[in-house]
């Protein structure tokens, strides 16, 4: 049966654990988004530039997560580059995630009409510019449905950090259930924390998608 005194009690170690997958997913998204369109911008300069980087998306987005994940803390300290737990965490989310979002950038780059930027080029404006006020003004809002998709997914992803000992809330859940010979209830709380924390940011997206769709 379920014990709901024992809930209570232990509800404020799985919130612990629960704001540190908060944490760990808005700094992996910022990571991802940043990175991602710094990726889409990339490939569609000059072939020199271009074709390192398309490989290396290939190949982040064609390898496991979890090998990422050991590969940054593991293997990384034998070249002297040593990261905390969390810190790899967030780099190694927000380095996977960075290729998808790449992919949703370019679908909304291309989907800007040719005519932006010849006229961009008949104004004489400069490549920074064209960009900045005129490419990614109409790109942007049609991708945000796709990229709250890959926040939520990033979300769900966080308990494989456990692996690289994250407290994060599954984790914390599981350390939980050990110490007390209980699991139906911490994993049964942090089920319902992911269910809730994954509606409500459902919900954010399709408000800001609405809001950005009116404008």
């Amino acid at each position: 049966m379920f014990d709901w005194a024992y809930a209570w009690e232990i509800l404020p170690d799985l919130l612990r654990g629960f704001m540190v997958t908060v944490q760990v997913t808005l700094l992996g998204m910022l990571l991802a988004l940043i990175l991602g369109l710094v990726w889409a911008v990339l490939i569609r300069s000059r072939r020199l530039v271009r074709l390192p980087v398309f490989w290396f998306v290939q190949f982040i987005r064609s390898t496991p997560l979890l090998v990422q994940i050991f590969f940054l803390f593991f293997v990384l300290p034998d070249f002297g580059l040593v990261m905390s737990p969390l810190v790899a965490g967030v780099l190694a989310l927000g380095l996977h995630y960075s290729t998808y979002t790449a992919e949703v950038y370019r679908a909304g780059i291309e989907g800007v009409p040719r005519g932006q930027w010849e006229a961009a080029r008949a104004l004489n404006l400069s490549r920074r510019h064209t960009w900045r006020a005129i490419i990614l003004p109409q790109a942007l809002p049609p991708v945000i449905p796709a990229l709250g998709n890959y926040l939520i997914a990033m979300f769900k992803d966080t308990p494989m950090l456990a692996a690289i000992t994250v407290l994060e809330l599954l984790q914390t859940a599981k350390l939980t259930g050990s110490e007390h010979f209980r699991y139906l209830e911490p994993l049964t709380l942090a089920g319902v924390l992911f269910l809730i924390v994954s509606l409500i940011a459902s919900r954010f997206i399709y408000r800001l998608e609405a809001h950005f769709g009116r404008g």
